[in-house]
């Protein structure tokens, strides 16, 4: 991502609701000026941000969540979920959608991590959306695209409370030690332990957007009554809604999970007199559609083997499970 004269930086005006930000972010996407590229910042109030293939249940500690108040919103990108405090710099590039910046995370980290760089942090791309330091996360990134259009969004840690990390998600162990580290507290880094010079989340930001202008004067854009009311709306049809950031838990008696190198699998299917009267496939993969396809394909269908490779035949799959055999998703589904 390099600075073009179609370039603009949106000010949220420094809100703090991830209701209101993730709604601002669908705004600019679905709603501004398609000849430019757009690049959000903000910084939310202590949150879990969910992935959209997840079930929220399952992701978080509810009992805590609820005591500390914490936010529970789920996004419109896939992967996993992620906790936003006061220290947590959240960036967004919202652009045309081209195959080639599908999935490519080396191309929109890549000034975040220029700027790591020159602060003395030693960053990298590691994976597959993961910026890292020594082997430390500090950063996820998913992305999202419809009707043209793309964001790709990641978060920084710069300070944030990492206990709560701890605290407030059910990270899955099989995830961390698909890692090879024995705890989430190993795997995560704030940005502020590495850094060479004092820094705080503001002029964190203040770097980030003056390496991403590359020295050319940031081009703003300043929200106007009706661009507000516009995400408001946008709040109250799903970020504010409890059935969007927590769903309705599928009933099930068959349960399979497991992890690949894309994310985790987690296969909910309900069995009555031998035919799959619903299957759910949630996780922490990045796209729904392929996971949809397969559902849609055998619901309604004998729960055989022999049956589902045939509904599997020929379906497409890849787009959520890229590198998964058909004999493995079986395997999955029967084991």
């Amino acid at each position: 991502m390099h600075a073009t004269p179609e370039l603009v930086y949106v000010d949220n005006e420094d809100v703090s609701d991830p209701r209101v930000n993730l709604a601002l972010e669908e705004y600019v996407l679905r709603y501004f000026d398609r000849r430019y590229t757009y690049v959000l910042f903000y910084v939310n109030e202590p949150s879990l941000i969910i992935g959209r293939n997840q079930n929220t249940v399952d992701e978080i500690n509810l009992p805590y969540v609820q005591a500390r108040g914490i936010h529970v919103v789920r996004r419109l990108s896939g992967g996993g979920a992620v906790y936003h405090d006061a220290g947590n710099l959240n960036f967004s590039f919202v652009t045309d959608y081209r195959p080639d910046r599908l999935n490519n995370f080396r191309f929109f980290t890549e000034p975040v991590v220029r700027v790591l760089r020159s602060l003395g942090v030693a960053a990298e791309l590691q994976g597959r959306n993961d910026l890292v330091v020594s082997g430390r996360k500090i950063s996820g990134n998913a992305q999202f695209a419809s009707a043209g259009r793309m964001f790709s969004h990641g978060t920084l840690l710069f300070n944030s409370d990492l206990g709560e990390v701890v605290n407030a998600l059910n990270v899955k162990k099989s995830k961390i030690q698909a890692k090879g580290i024995q705890s989430v507290r190993q795997r995560v880094a704030n940005i502020a332990e590495y850094a060479e010079r004092e820094m705080s989340v503001p002029l964190l930001r203040k770097r980030i957007l003056e390496g991403i202008f590359e020295g050319t004067g940031v081009r703003r854009y300043r929200l106007s009554t009706q661009d507000w009311q516009g995400v408001e709306e946008i709040v109250a049809q799903r970020y504010g809604r409890a059935d969007w950031n927590f769903g309705s838990k599928p009933r099930f008696n068959v349960q399979r999970v497991q992890r690949f190198t894309f994310g985790e699998i987690d296969a909910r299917i309900e069995v009555e007199r031998e035919h799959i009267q619903d299957i759910h496939l949630t996780g922490d993969f990045m796209v729904a559609a392929g996971a949809q396809r397969v559902e849609h394909a055998l619901r309604g269908k004998v729960y055989d083997p022999e049956v589902t490779q045939k509904a599997l035949a020929g379906l497409d799959w890849q787009t959520s499970f890229p590198g998964l055999s058909a004999a493995s998703l079986r395997e999955l589904l029967h084991r």
